[in-house]
């Protein structure tokens, strides 16, 4: 299969060459034809698989064939849940537009929003978008969707985690009811089937190949810890294993910060990357760590939902995610086009049942070991710390009882 024989113009057939691309994905394979037929698809695709040139590369020919207005209104909006992956959409819609009459532009919040509505009123085609500032500029009547023809809710399970919900059913109200629906998604939960059921008109659903199959090509190894010795187990494994490139995860923005501060203590260049961090230090952060000035970055899931990082050698669960997909989502920053990759987790005792729910999405036990000097004990620490107060307490009320029998007794 080639992109060619997918029905692709000449002009983006050039831009595909250029970004080095011979063969399409699965996904690409089976999206492609269909969007150009303009069906309405419902696609299942995790980052990694390609399904980004899977929309846009038909979404940019279907623009350029039918073009018939003089003005540019937006033509074509693209919904993301952040703002990294919104940076990354317009980067390839940018790119595989290049040798086309098409114009872009992204928008997103935490900036300032005065370039973002001077480049919407010079007329633009396409539009990529979070929820929330969409919604802004549209109040302030500097965009209209009142034209849009094609539709795109990337990774749309994860806006519906984030709570983006009512944001984009105020954005559906504001588009004509007829134009072509794309709707991808990680998984098929009940929530996605029925937002698809009140968005997509008799949709062509599309199922690339399940990414927890692809997590194979990864060296995945689990180390056992206990919670308070982790901070100093990584940072062993990154100073002896001379590692220069590490994308490590924490659950939390607080732990990420945390994290970050100690291996800046230990002398280990780090970043750390998370929602409350404002837009041009998380564009700060991520250009260190591809320049390979940061030697790692720290960050939560939905932060990292959508960095696009090639040649990833290493991701290190600092800790495990409680949503079992999630770990999936994780090691596949490593081990793409056909690179070695290596996904470490450091789990504690109170981290098990995680750990047996991603055992049990990936239908395989995943080796464990234990360093010398980092050997964890049978029990959490905080069982360990809950037995050493009650002991306590008992002892003081047995000492508490012997001194008041002495005090009777010498009454």
């Amino acid at each position: 299969m080639t992109f060619k024989s997918l029905g692709l113009s000449d002009a983006l057939l050039k831009a595909v060459r250029k970004k080095g691309y011979t063969e399409p994905s699965i996904i690409q394979e089976k999206v492609i034809p269909l969007i150009l037929e303009g069906k309405d698809v419902l696609a299942s695709a995790q980052t990694g698989t390609g399904k980004t040139a899977g929309f846009t590369l038909p979404m940019l020919q279907i623009l350029t064939e039918h073009s018939r207005w003089k003005r540019r209104p937006l033509r074509a909006l693209v919904l993301t849940p952040t703002r990294e992956l919104a940076a990354q959409v317009y980067n390839n819609v940018r790119e595989y537009g290049e040798f086309l009459d098409i114009r872009s532009t992204v928008i997103f919040g935490g900036v300032n929003q005065k370039p973002q509505v001077k480049t919407l009123r010079n007329g633009v085609d396409i539009l990529v978008a979070t929820p929330g500032r969409l919604l802004d500029l549209e109040n302030q009547k500097a965009l209209s969707l009142a034209r849009i023809e094609i539709l795109v809710l990337d990774e749309a399970d994860r806006m519906l985690d984030m709570g983006f919900l009512r944001d984009i059913k105020k954005i559906l109200a504001l588009m004509p009811k007829k134009r072509q629906n794309l709707l991808f998604s990680a998984t098929f939960s009940k929530e996605i089937k029925k937002l698809a059921g009140g968005i997509l008109h008799h949709p062509v659903l599309v199922e690339a190949t399940p990414e927890y199959l692809t997590a194979e090509k990864v060296d995945q190894k689990i180390y056992r810890v206990n919670k308070s010795k982790k901070t100093a187990l990584l940072i062993k494994l990154i100073s002896e294993g001379n590692w220069e490139q590490v994308l490590v995860f924490t659950r939390t923005k607080h732990g990420a910060n945390k994290l970050c501060k100690k291996l800046l203590g230990s002398g280990i260049t780090a970043a750390a990357i998370h929602g409350n961090k404002s837009q041009s230090a998380r564009t700060k952060a991520l250009a260190g760590f591809k320049k390979r000035e940061v030697r790692v970055l720290v960050a939560t899931d939905i932060a990292a939902r959508g960095l696009d990082i090639p040649l990833l050698p290493h991701v290190v669960n600092f800790e495990l995610p409680n949503i079992s997909e999630d770990y999936v989502h994780r090691i596949g920053r490593t081990g793409r086009a056909g690179a070695s990759g290596q996904a470490i987790s450091l789990v504690s005792h109170e981290e098990k049942d995680y750990l047996k729910d991603i055992e049990k999405l990936l239908e395989q036990k995943l080796l464990s070991e234990v360093v010398e000097g980092f050997e964890p004990s049978d029990q959490s620490e905080d069982q360990n710390k809950n037995s050493k107060k009650s002991h306590f307490k008992k002892s003081k009320r047995k000492r508490g009882n012997r001194n008041y029998n002495r005090r009777s007794n010498r009454r």
